[in-house]
């Protein structure tokens, strides 16, 4: 497999709610007039607490300076791991659990923090700028490493990380950090360029103005329920995560969705903002689901994670029971038992019952 070290050089900012309006005419000419920018790689994240930004220099350029932004404290370069030849975003998906072991993993054990995106087409992976050499030393005896170079993917070169080099004594990986899952169902789908125009406005409704007053007290009756929209726009490819409800809002054959019109369930990692230098919560996470093959996108935030764990019964094909009441256990109570943290919050609509064992 190759790994390919794409050429953007990014900003992670966080822009909090109550100053979203500052940044609304930067926001939409990088979402909906990429023609009008340079802009080639960038992504939208709204959760409770605020907007996460991804976006490149030419794009960060676009955002005002204002003591609602916050960026976080470096460059950030995008790996993404590919099967074979072609472009980073033609090439077939790997899924996050399908690189935990081979690249979460690794850096993980050395030390090295990462940032993760998953879109609709692929997983990007995000490193600081001065990891890199690191990086590259430690990926390089699994992957043929690639750099993206005015478009065009060359042979990376030897960053000559010998020195003081020590293989990490591999320990175990408990989960350290609180996990939740709110009670909505989530869609990860895609749709056409050609057809954003279409959409615009339907797309700035849900991105700025749907999380008003008028509708959370409309979403009060189900407090598990949690606000959470993803946009992407990366090198002309459109990525949208967005739970059940909110795909209703949108035209038939519009949206891509799979024939299964599969979706996935959200755990949410962390108490507290979790910053950006700890090492090892994307491999925690995402090894318990690749050890039981459970597709998983991943999309980390500035203040907390958050994996979409496939629920789907070609994953879970038989039906468990408490062998201490007999009653059938709900598949989303299975993620307790693949992530066995210190707090793992279902909310009161997703009815949990005490369970001592399973019997398999």
């Amino acid at each position: 497999m190759e790994l390919h070290i794409l050429e953007h050089s990014l900003k992670v900012a966080s822009i909090a709610k109550e100053g979203i309006q500052i940044c609304t005419h930067g926001l939409i000419k990088l979402a909906f007039l990429p023609s009008k920018t340079r802009c080639k790689f960038f992504s939208l994240t709204e959760t409770p607490e605020d907007y996460t930004i991804i976006v490149d220099e030419d794009g960060f350029k676009e955002l005002p300076e204002s003591e609602y932004l916050s960026v976080a404290d470096a460059t950030w370069l995008a790996l993404n791991v590919v099967s074979g030849g072609g472009s980073a975003t033609s090439s077939q998906p790997i899924g996050v659990t399908k690189i935990a072991k081979s690249v979460i993993a690794p850096l993980a054990d050395h030390n090295i923090s990462v940032f993760m995106l998953s879109t609709y087409q692929t997983d990007f992976i995000l490193v600081r700028e001065r990891d890199l050499p690191m990086v590259m030393h430690t990926l390089s005896s699994e992957f043929t490493l690639l750099r993206v170079v005015n478009g065009e993917t060359v042979a990376a070169n030897s960053t000559g990380v010998t020195n003081g080099f020590v293989k990490p004594k591999l320990v175990p990986r408990p989960i350290i950090h609180p996990l939740s899952s709110p009670s909505n169902m989530f869609c990860v789908t895609s749709l056409d360029p050609d057809t954003l125009p279409s959409v615009a406005t339907l797309l700035m409704d849900v991105m700025f103005y749907s999380g008003g007053a008028k509708e959370t007290g409309g979403q009060s009756e189900d407090s598990g329920h949690i606000r959470f929209f993803s946009f992407s726009l990366i090198e002309g490819y459109i990525s949208l995560v967005m739970d059940e409800q909110t795909t209703r809002r949108f035209p038939n054959n519009v949206l891509f969705t799979s024939a299964s019109g599969e979706l996935w369930k959200m755990v949410r990692i962390g108490g507290q903002p979790l910053g950006f230098d700890e090492c090892g919560i994307v491999a925690q996470i995402s090894e318990p689901l690749a050890t039981a093959d459970i597709p998983a996108y991943y999309i980390s935030t500035f203040k907390f994670d958050h994996a979409l764990v496939s629920l789907s019964p070609h994953y879970f094909p038989i039906t468990k029971y408490s062998a201490s009441k007999g009653e059938v256990l709900h598949q989303q109570h299975l993620i307790y038992f693949l992530f066995p943290a210190p707090l793992l919050v279902f909310p009161c609509s997703a009815k949990t019952w005490g369970i001592n064992r399973l019997l398999v």
